[in-house]
């Protein structure tokens, strides 16, 4: 696998130029120190993993040629993490965990007790497309706009059942053998949990499926990469 990948919004195919903007342009030759000539690995997460070489990069852009698949288009699950911002750094590494886990959507939501109000959907989806580049993914989830839970859940295709951490489930960790396979979203709460409200309408939803992660409350950013983990485990594609 070459040591460089790069996700480029761009049609892929041999022989394929691929034009580079200002910023990637500088990453190969500014910091990774690459010339005319290198071969790197470029993928669209549509197309698969492909080698290409870099024909140009200057301040302004560049340009790479796509030479031959290296690697099948690998999609995840039809699988979406919902969940409520945190900290900063917290909230970027559960955005980061769920793209290298096989998360195929992930949807930041305002709970009553949310601690981060804004969020830069922008920087977010940096974080997914760098999660991707680093483990080797072919597949970029996107990552929605803030959007309060109620709003949510008030405009929620029923057919897409979610699976909801419930703090005050605290014991053996649920099995989700049981459940059957198909278009699932996990969510996970803030810090402090939902308030009651949030909690009885959750309870009342048909669509809900409440899950306990195990004997110990877990931090936010723990409880997105548990939950995930079972999930991968029983319903996935692990």
């Amino acid at each position: 696998m070459s040591k460089v990948r790069l996700f480029i919004d761009h049609p892929l195919a041999p022989g394929q130029a691929v034009p580079l903007g200002a910023d990637q342009a500088h990453y190969l030759s500014g910091v990774m120190r690459l010339k005319p000539g290198a071969v790197i690995q470029v993928f669209n997460g549509r197309d698969g993993a492909w080698d290409a070489e870099l024909l140009a990069a200057s301040k302004r852009g560049g340009e790479l040629r796509a030479i031959a698949q290296v690697a099948p288009q690998r999609d995840p699950p039809d699988l979406w993490l919902i969940f409520a911002p945190i900290k900063k750094a917290r909230t970027d590494f559960i955005v980061e965990k769920a793209a290298e886990m096989g998360a195929a959507r992930i949807l930041p939501v305002q709970t009553d007790f949310t601690n981060s109000e804004r969020i830069r959907q922008d920087r977010l989806q940096a974080h997914a497309v760098e999660a991707a580049e680093q483990c080797g993914g072919t597949f970029v989830p996107e990552v929605a706009d803030l959007v309060p839970l109620a709003r949510l859940l008030d405009s929620w295709d029923q057919t897409r059942r979610i699976l909801w951490a419930d703090e005050s489930r605290v014991g053996p960790a649920d099995a989700l053998s049981g459940l059957a396979r198909g278009k699932w979203a996990v969510l996970i709460g803030p810090e402090g949990g939902f308030s009651p409200a949030e909690q009885k309408r959750l309870r009342d939803a048909t669509f809900v499926s409440p899950i306990s992660l195990g004997p110990r409350i877990l931090r936010a950013d723990t409880a997105a990469v548990a939950a995930l983990t079972l999930f991968q485990a029983h319903l996935g594609d692990w």
